[in-house]
């Protein structure tokens, strides 16, 4: 006779993205402060990882995309990372760490997709024109990592 399985593993696992969220958020709330707490804040960045490989969860992709894989420091555009866009072959941005000076390559041509994007997107712009977001039904329906109001 096997175990169920059921609400009992959601269960287990709910506690410890609730401490990897609040780590992330503490990450960002520390760095925000000030913004010489770059060591605070990798330590936290570090801690949430860790938790993360122990119960072997998988991070959402637009968290990994804020941290840097060598330093785990959390990669925020002109405190602890620059932010290029440039269009050697294909249109990319590329995201340098300030501590390791890693980098990070991401494609931004409209033809590519990442692993959380379906084909089927469209660019919608808000009321007042300022921004776009994309926005599919997986994505409104998937939790987002909360970041705390200012």
């Amino acid at each position: 006779m096997g175990k169920k399985k059921g609400k009992s593993s959601i269960v287990q696992h709910r506690e410890a993205f609730l401490r990897m969220n609040y780590l992330y958020q503490a990450a960002h709330c520390v760095l925000r402060l000030c913004s010489q707490n770059v060591d605070i804040s990798r330590f936290y960045a570090t801690t949430m990882k860790t938790i993360a490989k122990k119960s072997v969860l998988r991070m959402d992709p637009s968290v990994k995309r804020t941290l840097c894989k060598r330093c785990s420091s959390l990669l925020v555009p002109g405190t602890t990372s620059r932010v290029r866009v440039k269009a050697r072959r294909q249109c990319h941005v590329v995201v340098t760490c300030s501590h390791c000076m890693r980098v990070k390559r991401f494609h931004c041509s409209s033809t590519h997709h990442s692993c959380t994007q379906g084909s089927h997107h469209e660019p919608e712009r808000e009321k007042d024109g300022r921004s776009e977001q994309m926005l599919s039904a997986k994505d409104v329906d998937k939790p987002q990592p909360v970041v705390s109001p200012q």
